[in-house]
């Protein structure tokens, strides 16, 4: 179950969470003491200057880094306090992924890589919603078919559908339309507005790009580890004159 805070329900909650990298004189510390929930059906950019800490926010968010000290809490559960295995599993069906490089395994099929995690976490995909969703994104005539023989925009599609299959608490998206022409792009940022608002889809982005940052209902502004500003209902604008203030 998620959290609820008067009314509004939490899917991620990052409290008091600081990173370091290193020890000593040459220790960085990539998160500051950071706190920040990640609302339920809501569509979250990150953004900020190169080496603000966004990506390595994402990353203990979704349990991918471990954190120095502080607390994550995924659907109501800490995962600072999962054994590696438990956390393994729970990654498995809570949290999807979708990565600028698609991270897709070469020699399977584009069907395959989309049951790749349910199969990994013993599951059966629900036929319907599999269905739906590879309909949706308009890949239903190349599940057979392996990565190399698909352009980016559809690699990164069957990469959205892998994440969306087992239905988790929330998707992480890591610069996804970094690889992207602008069109393939533009139709990636749409369908991952849609899983918002037809699907009740939790998505938190990291990016850098003020037109991607404005498909979400909230953008979340960090500098020197640290959050120093958020835009609701953001535009490109808005966006890249609040980047600009803060040097990125």
């Amino acid at each position: 179950m998620t959290a609820t805070v008067t009314g509004i329900r939490t899917a991620v909650a990052v409290n008091e969470v600081v990173k370091v990298y290193g020890s000593g004189e040459t220790a960085v510390r990539a998160l500051d003491r950071i706190t920040i929930d990640f609302h339920t059906g809501q569509f979250t950019a990150i953004m900020g200057p190169s080496g603000s800490g966004k990506s390595t926010l994402m990353h203990c968010a979704a349990g991918l880094d471990t954190v120095t000290s502080g607390s994550v809490l995924l659907g109501g559960q800490d995962i600072t306090q999962l054994p590696d295995r438990a956390l393994t599993r729970l990654r498995r069906t809570s949290v999807g992924f979708i990565f600028q490089a698609f991270n897709l395994l070469p020699t399977l099929t584009a069907k395959q890589n989309i049951l790749l995690p349910l199969n990994l976490a013993g599951l059966r995909p629900d036929q319907p919603w599999f269905d739906q969703i590879v309909t949706v994104l308009g890949i239903a005539d190349r599940l057979n078919h392996t990565p190399a023989q698909l352009s980016g925009g559809q690699q990164q599609r069957i990469a959205c559908a892998r994440a969306l299959l087992p239905r988790p608490e929330v998707i992480f998206a890591d610069e996804p339309t970094g690889n992207l022409d602008s069109r393939s792009g533009a139709e990636v940022l749409g369908f991952l507005r849609r899983c918002v608002d037809e699907f009740g889809q939790t998505i938190v982005m990291v990016t850098h790009d003020p037109v991607a940052a404005a498909h979400a209902d909230r953008v979340v502004m960090l500098a020197d580890g640290q959050i120093v500003g958020e835009i609701l209902d953001p535009t490109p604008t808005t966006v890249l004159d609040t980047l600009r203030r803060l040097g990125g």
